[in-house]
């Protein structure tokens, strides 16, 4: 029979853990678990935020710590927000990604380098041909962009990556 490890059982408590403002995209599936330690019963888990005034984090690291403590095994969580590595588009999970598109926010594009323009598809029809409207969302992370196809306005993931020279 297949023992499921503990590193394994936290990263699973992880993926069901939802960001405040975005219900069914996980902390995980955003890419904000940098690091996670097991030391006998207690875990220690090192998180990435969006940014660094993002509102939420009081929030999150509330939902992670009682998450992870309502396994069995665990004494007590740990939950740590780092300024150490920064956080990047490039860590959105396939899965986040989709969960993003069902709130009818657009993922970051792909192969973004900074200082390029970008643009992204529509969420809803997938149609390319769609505009910045609004640099600045309703968030820090997103950016308001509508799709002259269908008509809609949606939000949009902004691109956040290292600059090549520092990866």
């Amino acid at each position: 029979m297949y023992e499921i490890s503990r590193q394994d059982e936290i990263t699973a408590i992880l993926k069901t853990v939802d960001d405040p403002e975005l219900p069914s995209v996980s902390v995980y599936d955003l890419g904000m678990v940098h690091d996670v330690t097991v030391q006998a019963n207690e875990v220690e888990i090192k998180m990435v935020p969006t940014f660094a005034g993002c509102p939420a984090l009081d929030f999150i690291e509330i939902k992670v710590k009682r998450a992870v403590e309502e396994l069995d095994w665990v004494h007590q969580c740990h939950v740590k927000f780092t300024m150490e590595h920064q956080w990047s588009t490039d860590a959105i999970t396939e899965k986040g990604k989709e969960e993003l598109k069902k709130h009818g926010i657009a993922p970051p594009p792909e192969n973004y380098q900074p200082g390029d323009e970008w643009t992204v598809n529509c969420p809803y029809c997938n149609s390319d041909y769609t505009s910045m409207e609004n640099v600045f969302g309703p968030t820090a992370c997103r950016s308001i962009l509508y799709c002259s196809a269908c008509k809609n306005p949606f939000e949009a993931m902004k691109p956040v990556v290292q600059p090549l020279h520092l990866k």
